[in-house]
């Protein structure tokens, strides 16, 4: 679920100050997990069928000027959906991009896969873990702790990153709270 998607206002109220990124708390474990992923408007094979329809139409297209006499008409054709395709394929590598966070008793756990790249990081104490920045700057959230730091809210509007890193510290704060009753 897109963060954008978690924070939808209702008819034509003003959304909530304070938007709620989790989009999902299981109270059976405690856990709270964050999903925050690219706002796509094609998944991957539906964009290969709607390419598929361009190459047949433009390679149709040019076969008919081929045997009206315009032979190069079809080359040009094949270029440009050549060129469409290599566009499409550099769309599709990042079309599946996303940032997970999940808050577990003793343990938070950050992926951001972008592209075939892949970062992870385990924080062992999150009661240990600082977010920042949460400025009016726009900036990404850097998480870090235990000498390590991640950057996270590249999915999310910048003038709703400072609350995704509220809602952060907040609940680092209530499993903190919850850790040491």
């Amino acid at each position: 679920m897109s963060a954008l998607s978690v924070h939808a206002s209702r008819g034509l109220a003003a959304p909530s100050p304070a938007p709620r990124f989790a989009a999902d708390a299981d109270p059976a474990d405690g856990s709270v997990r964050w999903h925050m992923k690219r706002n796509c408007s094609f998944a991957p094979r539906q964009l290969l069928a709607v390419y598929l329809s361009l190459c047949a139409v433009g390679l149709g297209i040019g076969a008919l000027f081929w045997l009206h006499g315009a032979p190069y008409v079809l080359p040009f054709a094949g270029a440009e959906l050549l060129a469409v395709g290599a566009a499409i394929l550099v769309y599709a590598r990042h079309a599946a991009d996303h940032e997970s966070l999940v808050l577990r008793p003793g343990r938070l756990s950050v992926a951001c896969s972008l592209g075939r790249r892949t970062e992870r990081v385990d924080f062992a104490a999150p009661d240990w873990v600082r977010v920042e920045p949460a400025g009016r700057d726009g900036s990404l959230i850097e998480l870090s702790g235990e000498g390590r730091r991640i950057s996270v809210g590249r999915f999310v509007r910048p003038e709703l990153r400072p609350a995704l890193a509220d809602e952060l510290r907040t609940e680092l704060r209530r499993a903190s709270r919850l850790a040491s009753a």
